[in-house]
């Protein structure tokens, strides 16, 4: 029997406040253990919990972004269970009034356009962390990460592939970072998801019973998690097995999941309304006023890009999935740069640099009007393409200007109509046959020779004023 995937998501992205979600602790990755709490988010005895209002600004500008309806009256709840990294042993969540619903986006696959709906975005604070000492033969619980705001954004279970569930947690990346909510740092923990996955037999409509794997910090690992629990699931469906609804835990060094426990449902977590904490009232005019704070999203930047400056989508798809690598290109192309050439540098040398180098999308070591004054010597004919190669090698070792590396390393092309003839001539004078085979039509004598004056001039020769003076000097011959 031939199953169809279903998969849905729920993604939990810190963001990025200055203090955490309910006390004045710093809100910032690292230090030593427990050194970022106090009272409140240890979990003290007494003590009262005050909402940031910075958090729910951003949990409704990145509801907006994602197109859902804002509640407008909301509240938040106690989750309750116990965990050694849980210090009061409930956290406070949102159940049934969360604060953005009914969003979505849209995502591309293979050059088609498909709507992925946003269940619910909701606002809550992250537990601590268990740190496992294998040579002491303990466990330490570090608060630090206690209290810091998260939201979660569940998505619905539109998803129909790993492929799929990957180019919408990219998407959701980008829109999390244009909107400056979150930093989405995955190596910090700043952006991790949960997997549900389940199998139904294609063409049923009811859904199959799903497992979820939980707190998965990088996106290959959820792809791969997600690859791994279909062949699970697909392997027990045939042989005859029953899918049990459980939570499990992907171990990315094994390559496998294993079962922590039986699925829980939110009967199991008895919900009920935080009494430490007012209900929200978000009027019109807050929300409004977040709304204009909400920057060009990516899908409208790529637009602008294929309509104002005639890039192609792939190029433009490219240069806006990293707001850092789109703000780069706009400050460069508003420097007077050609958008072409500026993305023909960002997308391949620029972009070879930057992941043999293994830096972050978007951190060119050099400023734009750096680049912009490198592809200038370029179009003035100062430097050639082969040279504003080994210019730009210079520029990611030590950032310095284009034109002190060219006068430093001897870059400058000759021009000089005088000096290039006589390299012409010396050339043709080596090589009789080349002209012979170039009057009988065979191309590649033209290319032959042009490899010959490059050689002598040791790649400073200006190839346009070659190229000419080459042909002029052939039809002659």
């Amino acid at each position: 029997m031939n199953y169809e995937t279903v998969i849905g998501l729920e993604v939990h992205a810190e963001l990025k406040t200055n203090t955490k979600i309910y006390c004045g602790c710093i809100n910032e990755f690292g230090g030593e253990p427990n050194t970022h709490t106090c009272p409140i988010c240890s979990g003290m005895p007494g003590t009262l919990p005050v909402l940031n209002k910075r958090v729910v600004d951003f949990a409704i500008k990145a509801g907006l972004a994602m197109n859902c309806s804002i509640t407008q009256y909301s509240k938040q709840d106690r989750k309750n269970y116990f965990y050694p990294d849980l210090p009061k042993a409930y956290q406070i969540s949102q159940f049934d009034l969360p604060l953005c619903q009914n969003g979505y986006v849209d995502i591309v696959v293979n050059g088609e356009t498909k709507r992925i709906g946003i269940t619910r975005i909701h606002i809550e604070e992250d537990a601590g962390k268990l740190v496992h000492d294998d040579y002491a033969n303990c466990s330490i619980a570090d608060y630090n990460r206690c209290g810091v705001p998260l939201i979660e954004i569940v998505s619905e279970p539109d998803l129909r592939s790993p492929e799929e569930a990957h180019v919408f947690l990219e998407t959701l990346k980008t829109i999390l970072e244009y909107t400056e909510v979150s930093d989405c740092k995955m190596q910090e923990g700043s952006l991790r998801c949960d997997v549900n996955l389940s199998l139904r037999p294609e063409g049923q409509k009811e859904f199959g019973t799903r497992c979820e794997m939980k707190n998965i910090n990088s996106f290959r690992a959820a792809v791969r998690s997600m690859e791994y629990e279909q062949k699970r699931q697909t392997e027990v469906l045939s042989n005859g097995g029953i899918i049990n609804q459980e939570t499990r835990r992907w171990d990315d060094v094994k390559g496998e999941s294993i079962v922590m426990r039986t699925k829980e449902d939110a009967q199991d977590y008895r919900y009920f309304p935080e009494p430490d904490l007012l209900p929200m009232i978000i009027s019109d005019e807050w929300i409004e006023e977040i709304r204009s704070t909400i920057p060009e999203l990516p899908e409208q930047r790529k637009s602008r890009y294929i309509s104002e400056f005639g890039l192609p989508e792939y190029d433009a798809f490219l240069l806006t999935s990293s707001k850092k690598t789109a703000d780069y290109f706009d400050e460069t192309v508003s420097l007077g740069a050609s958008p072409k050439a500026v993305s023909n540098w960002m997308m391949g040398d620029i972009a070879k640099f930057i992941n043999d180098k293994e830096l972050e999308a978007g951190d060119i070591p050099f400023a734009p009007a750096q680049l912009k004054a490198l592809i200038d010597l370029i179009e003035k004919g100062t430097i050639s393409n082969s040279a504003a190669k080994k210019v730009l090698a210079e520029m990611f070792a030590q950032p310095e200007e284009p034109e002190k590396i060219v006068e430093r390393l001897g870059l400058s092309q000759v021009s000089d109509e005088g000096a290039l003839m006589a390299m012409v001539q010396e050339v043709l004078a080596q090589n009789p046959q080349s002209i012979v085979d170039y009057k009988a039509g065979k191309d590649r004598a033209l290319g032959f020779l042009m490899g010959q004056i490059m050689r002598v001039s040791k790649g400073k020769a200006n190839p346009q004023v070659i190229n000419q003076m080459l042909k002029e000097a052939l039809d002659k011959a």
